[in-house]
């Protein structure tokens, strides 16, 4: 089971709105995910207000070799949170 970190829209169109989800990579982008892990708005105004994360659980997807996707691994360098 390949497990990845990526977006899924939820947004109305021209609002986007994101949640950060842990999906097996094999499901589309409506798929159903394992476990919703915060939530990014791209339209807030600073990076706080943008990205809310359940930071235990993502360290812990990250520990059994969950991979980011190019924009969550962009998104987490941003808000400082790495893999340990």
């Amino acid at each position: 089971m390949a497990v990845v970190i990526r977006l899924q829209r939820v947004g109305k169109p021209k609002h986007p709105h994101f949640r950060i989800v842990a999906i097996e990579k094999r499901y589309g982008p409506r798929g159903a995910p394992l476990e919703i892990l915060g939530s990014y708005d791209p339209k807030a105004e600073k990076l706080k207000d943008k990205l809310h994360l359940k930071e235990e659980r993502l360290k812990h997807w990250l520990g059994v070799g969950a991979v980011p996707s190019e924009t969550m691994g962009s998104l987490l360098k941003a808000s400082k949170l790495k893999k340990e």
